[in-house]
């Protein structure tokens, strides 16, 4: 190598000579990364369901790697002046730290991944593997958060100017540190309130939740916020610190089955025990009826009509709210049909005048005719 570049020397101005060697290295180790990525999966074939996803998540560090050691290797034959070497160097270093910054994130990555193999999704009742998804999305967003601060303050301490910044402002503390600090709580805060919600799982991944007003699912735990999925598709952003400073429901805490509820106002004339018949008949027909609670009570009572509560259980949220629907539309469709006696009505009593009763009133003569 040190004899081409010799030969180029006199043929090839100097300053094509370095950034054509190490232009060439890049693509060199580029070339020697293909071949040998082709020949790792024609080794290992398409069935194995563990190297496979390795060697994708690998693909973007490995690549860096063998373009460091290329130009490692070719930058001492570079005929370059020192100032450019000296940046070169320079650069080689922060890449290097992006590249073990790169090389931790995708370990976290690939053991997380791992460690989730264990744990079915596909279940109804699948709270465990909720609550281990929950905490492993959550420490491995952490963790990453942590190592690109740490990565990228290793790689701004590398600059002379930034370096002596950084001690110059340590140095100064005072209201620069108190203004940092204010700055930084929000992201702090959250930060906390993430590892809180890891450990003590007040919501998980797919957990049901009403929050303002507005119900969803828990689609995505952040670093910094949680992702609400709504029932009509929108998405709310909330912040992490909000699930552990605010109330809010959350409807598959410990278990996913619910509870709904149908009021219908009827008349005093209404037969409640065969309403409740047909209401235990509606259950049974139902295909998402779950078995557990079938029930209907007068609640209330005004002057006009009585207050009928109905119980249904259903296996989940959206279950139990498809399940009160047609409740209701079937118990209002048997009133209509074969109880219209039981909807409500107004009664009015008409009278004749008091007078015509009153003996001590004088008496009225109706006109006769002519």
């Amino acid at each position: 190598m040190q004899a081409l570049v010799q030969q180029l020397t006199g043929v090839v101005p100097d300053w094509m000579i370095g950034p054509g060697l190490i232009i060439g290295a890049i693509l060199g180790a580029l070339l020697v990364y293909n071949i040998a990525r082709a020949l790792v999966k024609r080794a290992i074939g398409s069935r194995n369901s563990i190297l496979l996803p390795i060697l994708r998540r690998t693909a973007g560090p490995v690549r860096l790697a063998l373009c460091l050691v290329a130009v490692a290797l070719v930058l001492p034959l570079a005929p370059l002046n020192e100032g450019w070497r000296r940046a070169l160097a320079h650069l080689f270093v922060v890449a290097t730290i992006a590249l073990v910054g790169w090389i931790t994130i995708r370990v976290v990555d690939m053991v997380s991944a791992r460690y989730l193999q264990r744990f079915r999704d596909d279940i109804t009742e699948n709270f465990l593997a909720r609550k281990h998804v929950t905490q492993v999305r959550v420490f491995k967003r952490v963790i990453d958060t942590l190592i690109i601060i740490v990565a990228v303050s290793a790689a701004l301490m590398t600059f002379d100017s930034v370096r002596q910044y950084g001690v110059s402002l340590f140095a100064s503390a005072g209201a620069a540190g108190l203004i940092v600090g204010l700055a930084a709580r929000p992201l702090l805060s959250n930060l906390i309130a993430g590892v809180q919600i890891a450990v003590t799982q007040p919501i998980r991944i797919e957990d049901a939740v009403i929050i303002e007003n507005e119900w969803g699912w828990v689609e995505d735990i952040a670093s910094t916020y949680v992702v609400i999925r709504l029932w009509d598709w929108r998405r709310m952003v909330v912040p992490l610190s909000y699930f552990i400073e605010r109330p809010f429901q959350n409807w598959t805490r410990d278990a996913a089955s619910l509870i709904g509820s149908v009021v219908l106002h009827v008349d005093y004339a209404a037969d409640v025990p065969r309403i409740r018949r047909r209401l235990e008949e509606v259950a049974k027909e139902s295909k998402i009826w779950d078995g557990a609670v079938v029930n209907l009570q007068v609640v209330d009572t005004n002057a006009r009509t009585m207050e009928l509560r109905a119980l249904v259980s259903a296996r989940n949220a959206p279950q139990a709210w498809d399940l009160r629907c047609e409740v209701r539309e079937k118990l209002i469709a048997f009133l209509q049909r074969e109880m219209r006696e039981a909807l409500p009505r107004d009664r009015a009593d008409i009278s004749p005048p008091l007078s015509l009763f009153d003996p001590q009133s004088p008496p009225h003569f109706a006109a006769a005719p002519t």
